[in-house]
């Protein structure tokens, strides 16, 4: 059960959320901090017991902008701590993107919330909080019971190789074959790479540079050193105050500056027939 923080300088909007992550069922108890001072001081104690200590907190909901130290702020200085708890901004603003994801959000809901997408940014910790639990539970190398438990395992030889068209995922010991098709994005999540799915999602140990290279013909496109997109699952194209985001999936993706004139190239060569659909 996950144990969270949820931080908004507006007491509504504070309650609000406070109400709906409880109604989570993933979500075993929710505090309310209304400034990232408070917020900071509970964090505290959480850090002095460490990650399995009876404060400890497993994520943060965190708004932007707040009065004193806004939510960028805070996020960066969580992300000094030993073990710091995962991230998921909760903002009226889509301006702020790229610096979330910048400074590793799990996810970034925009207000007014929907509930759809503020359980799928619970799905998301969830997730990652379990891998993390099961990384701090055993010293085992790369490939071993580790990765099994993260759903990181693969037999012998290149997994992107075992099957075309395919790749292996392994869940409780069980082998599965999700075809590449079905994959909407992935994302860089510390020496692991998390493919999703219209249905979920799966924790690899494969890097996100050896993805890019194999699924090019495929129709994927890197849009920031953390994500890679396939052009068919791209929903929505966003562009605010020089700012560019994707909708993919239910997920908002930041582009970085980096990645975004090749994105749009390809893109249109995409709409035009260019480039054949990867699906």
């Amino acid at each position: 059960m996950l144990h969270v923080l949820a931080v908004d300088d507006e007491e509504p909007a504070l309650e609000e959320l406070v109400y709906l992550l409880r109604e989570d069922p993933r979500v075993g108890s929710v505090e309310g901090a209304l400034d990232a001072t408070e917020a900071l001081r509970r964090l505290g104690r959480a850090l002095d017991g460490g990650p399995e200590g009876a404060e400890a907190i497993d994520a943060v909901f965190l708004d932007i902008n707040m009065v004193g130290l806004n939510g960028l702020d805070m996020a960066r200085l969580l992300a000094g701590f030993a073990a710091p708890p995962l991230i998921v901004f909760v903002t009226a603003h889509e301006d702020y993107a790229v610096q979330a994801f910048d400074l590793k959000a799990v996810d970034y809901l925009l207000k007014p919330l929907r509930g759809e997408r503020l359980r799928e940014a619970v799905r998301r910790v969830s997730e990652q909080a379990e891998a993390l639990r099961g990384a701090r539970g055993t010293d085992a190398a790369p490939g071993s019971g580790t990765a099994q438990r993260t759903g990181a395992a693969f037999g012998p030889g290149d997994p992107l190789d075992a099957r075309p068209g395919h790749i292996p995922v392994e869940l409780g010991g069980v082998t599965r074959f999700v075809a590449i098709g079905d994959v909407t994005h992935a994302e860089v999540q510390g020496d692991y790479t998390r493919l999703y799915t219209r249905d979920g999602s799966h924790l690899l140990r494969v890097s996100l540079s050896a993805l890019e290279d194999r699924w090019r013909p495929h129709g994927f496109v890197r849009i920031h050193r953390r994500h890679l997109v396939c052009l068919d699952s791209i929903d929505e194209l966003r562009l605010d105050g020089g700012s560019l985001t994707l909708l993919v999936g239910g997920a908002v993706l930041a582009v970085s500056r980096r990645h975004a004139r090749e994105l749009r190239d390809l893109l249109i060569r995409h709409a035009n027939g260019d480039i054949p659909p990867g699906r």
